[in-house]
């Protein structure tokens, strides 16, 4: 019993390092695409085109 524990224990740590190291690596990649889409969002507001209506999609 003690060692089923122990292996449990052992799994959740490697797989919480394993998550811990795809959060970190994927950080700088999530901040760069919501600085982009902010970015385009942007220029399209400030953009002097009407192609606001629905009937383009």
């Amino acid at each position: 019993m003690f060692w089923k524990i122990v292996g449990i224990v052992a799994l959740v740590w490697i797989a919480l390092a394993v998550v811990g190291a795809l959060v970190k690596g994927l950080f700088w990649v999530l901040v760069v695409g919501a600085v982009v889409f902010g970015l385009y969002l942007l220029f399209k507001a400030m953009s002097g085109s009407d192609a606001h209506d629905i009937d383009r999609i």
